[in-house]
């Protein structure tokens, strides 16, 4: 537990110290925001601040905090050190920078920032790769809740699917206070209390916990190597290139810049306290005769382990909680995906979306193309985890596009640019090397991968260094 508690003070110290340093480096200031400039009674429009940062949090946690660090936990304690300095480091400054320059840049999604700073080529690369990758999150994240459903009500899993994909219809069409706005509060609420009451059954029960000292002894083999699969399989809880497409949603509603870091970086921060109770949890259920007292198996899957875990510390009321977050969780990120693909079309097609018909003109392909995911994803027995692998790592690369933006445009204000360089360096070496070393990709020796992680680590520094001397 020592590990434990001292990864939870410096997750608290990050936001204080390191967030305020990060503020203090991009200095919001009182111009108008989007939401007053673009007030359109649909996408813009102020929202009090902690209703924001409740959506903000739910619409980039969804079940990835949980799932991700379940499923770290098997890489043993590196897995607390991953979390601690991705999440301060990276991914809270990720989110924090990305969605304030969306805010300085009149709300515009994730391809229209990364044109501008990166230019127009990179940027249809990146319109194609993130609508591809949102789509994805909605087909996943209908399935996935629809399996646990029909498990719970014996109802068949196809009714369910339908359930789901009519209301992604609704709320990637309504009024983002209508739907999102009245209900995300609730469901963000439900899955903080449930970390909240997860951290004081472990303080209560105190076990015996993995040690980051005891290095990889408490680490199953079979998770691969941590380097680099530690870093994709633990996004949501360190860092994921999905938030900077979901951080636009809450620019546009915020109704002053000073807002941005209790939103923005303390989302990050508190889904990274939620990954680290899982991540917790997680090793003492795999290593430490967890399994054995909430009788299931060391082998259980991620949703699994937190209904077991959960209808055995909390009773009840924690299978309620469990199936809010294991089903309302993923459900609410997919249809803000959705709502983020509809916005990042219409920018591009410069659609204005007051008029309900000029929505569907978007929404209808999107759909269309979702429901051919869905489909595949049914059809096949493995379709599932298929699409989950290739976007764990389309996650990633996202990041990767994210972090280089926010690198040039601290460049060109000259400001200390390397607070996003070295990640930006680190994910991109991460990324070309679960490319090389992963089954799904070209699946080489990990000696060969590492050679190329060198070589495209070089490379990336090679590329900012003469791009940065081009500048002066």
């Amino acid at each position: 537990m020592v590990s434990f508690t001292l990864s939870l003070i410096a997750l608290l110290l990050g936001y204080f110290l390191y967030g305020r340093f990060v503020e203090n480096v991009f200095r919001p200031d009182n111009r108008p925001t989007p939401a007053i400039a673009k007030a359109d009674g649909v996408d813009f429009m102020v929202l009090p601040g902690w209703k924001i940062f409740m959506i903000q949090f739910l619409n980039i946690a969804g079940t990835g905090p949980i799932f991700g660090a379940i499923m770290g936990a098997k890489f043993g304690p590196s897995a607390y050190l991953w979390i601690v300095f991705g999440c301060i480091f990276a991914g809270a400054v990720h989110d924090y920078l990305s969605g304030m320059l969306s805010v300085r840049h009149g709300g515009v999604g994730l391809p229209e920032l990364v044109g501008y700073y990166l230019g127009n080529t990179t940027k249809k690369v990146m319109l194609i790769f993130t609508v591809l990758l949102l789509v994805m999150v909605g087909a996943v994240f209908v399935y996935s809740p629809a399996i646990i459903l029909g498990d719970l009500t014996q109802w068949n899993v196809m009714f369910w699917v339908a359930v789901i994909f009519v209301y992604y219809i609704i709320a990637t069409m309504m009024p983002i206070d209508k739907i999102i706005g009245r209900i995300y509060p609730l469901f963000a609420f439900s899955l903080i209390f449930m970390a909240v009451a997860m951290l004081a059954c472990l303080f209560v029960k105190m076990p015996h916990l993995p040690e980051i000292w005891d290095g990889l002894e408490n680490r199953n083999p079979t998770a691969g190597p941590i380097f680099p699969c530690l870093f994709i399989t633990i996004a949501c809880g360190a860092i994921s290139g999905f938030h900077a497409t979901q951080s636009p949603l809450m620019a546009r509603c915020m109704k002053h810049e000073k807002q941005g870091r209790p939103i923005f970086y303390g989302a990050m921060i508190t889904e990274g306290m939620v990954a680290l109770v899982w991540a917790s949890i997680s090793a003492y259920f795999f290593y430490d005769g967890g399994a054995a007292e909430v009788g299931s198996s060391l082998k259980a899957s991620a949703p699994q382990v937190v209904t077991a875990v959960s209808n055995s510390w909390l009773g009840t009321f924690g299978g309620i909680l469990a199936l809010l977050g294991v089903v309302a969780a993923p459900i609410t990120s997919g249809d803000t995906a959705l709502r983020s693909a509809r916005l990042i079309v219409s920018e591009f097609l410069h659609f204005d979306q007051k008029p309900i018909a000029k929505r569907l003109m978007i929404c209808i392909p999107l759909f269309i193309v979702t429901s051919l995911l869905l489909w595949f994803n049914i059809a096949n027995e493995d379709g599932f985890n298929v699409i989950w692998n290739y976007f764990g790592w389309a996650n990633q690369a996202l990041s990767v596009f994210t972090l280089w933006t926010l690198t040039v445009y601290l460049v060109r204000k000259k400001k200390p640019y390397v607070i996003t360089l070295i990640p930006a360096l680190f994910m991109t070496t991460v990324c070309g090397t679960f490319l090389a070393v992963s089954p799904i990709a070209f699946g080489l020796s990990t000696t060969i991968s590492y050679l190329i992680a060198a070589a495209v680590f070089l490379f990336s520094l090679g590329w900012f260094i003469k791009w940065y001397q081009a500048q002066k």
